[in-house]
């Protein structure tokens, strides 16, 4: 996967992109990352890539005109599906999902275009294959948004991750939250692993950690208990919804 950048700050990804997983999958040829910075698509002498808004009010506006031409030279003309998304982000776009990121992992090519500031001029979105938002929250600039956002995807592509069923058991992958995890020591301070996980039952490890989570996601987050994950319950994980639910009505 080929993943760029238009930004004012692209100095922003060096340190994400050049450690840990971002860095291993660029070295094994699995990722390619390119920030572009969008000053050098400016023609002033101060190399201004943004101006005060039409109709007055506080803060500065994107300038269009640089996006419009680091567009045009890094991604040129397009047509059906190209396998290239071009994504913007805004407190005003979809949320960004689990799912959404699935999605975009299949994609050949990513091209994020961050703004800062007080956001970017509207006629610049006309270029937006997708529009994503991280949550109801403001942040400093569409750069952080999109590490994000590039952290979700790359850990999703073949290869990236080195444990081989690592993402497939994570939150959210299968619509549930993950169960605890623990690690050496078995006792710290009081506080004991579980005995399960130490028994060396590995089907019985597989049911608990199956139950923690449908336990977990149903006390933090039982929204995301739809219909649709609930079908793919087996006898035992119903079993075990109900005796929650049963719980909770009783308290």
């Amino acid at each position: 996967m080929r993943i760029d950048t238009l930004s004012t700050f692209p100095g922003m990804y060096d340190s994400v992109m050049g450690e840990s997983m971002m860095k291993r999958a660029q070295e094994k040829g699995l990722l390619e990352f390119c920030a572009h910075d969008l000053r050098d698509w400016t023609h002033d002498r101060h190399r201004t890539t943004d101006d005060d808004p039409y109709g007055g009010g506080n803060g500065l506006v994107m300038r269009c005109a640089p996006i419009f031409e680091a567009f045009d030279d890094i991604v040129g003309p397009r047509s059906g599906d190209d396998g290239t998304e071009v994504l913007f982000l805004s407190p005003c776009g979809e949320p960004f999902t689990d799912r959404v990121a699935d999605r975009l992992a299949a994609k050949r090519r990513l091209v994020f275009v961050c703004g800062h500031y007080e956001g970017i001029d509207e006629r610049a979105y006309s270029l937006a294959d997708t529009v994503l938002s991280l949550g109801d929250y403001v942040l400093t600039s569409g750069e952080l948004a999109s590490m994000v956002v590039i952290d979700a995807v790359v850990r999703k592509l073949p290869g990236v991750l080195g444990a081989q069923n690592g993402a497939e058991t994570e939150s959210f992958v299968d619509g549930l939250l993950e169960y605890p995890q623990y690690t050496r020591p078995s006792t710290y301070r009081s506080m004991e692993v579980p005995p399960v996980l130490l028994s060396g039952d590995h089907q019985a490890v597989d049911r608990w950690r199956r139950q923690q989570s449908i336990e977990r996601t149903w006390r933090l987050r039982p929204d995301l208990l739809t219909d649709e994950v609930v079908r793919s319950f087996d006898e035992h994980d119903v079993s075990f919804l109900q005796s929650l639910q049963s719980l909770t009505a009783e308290a």
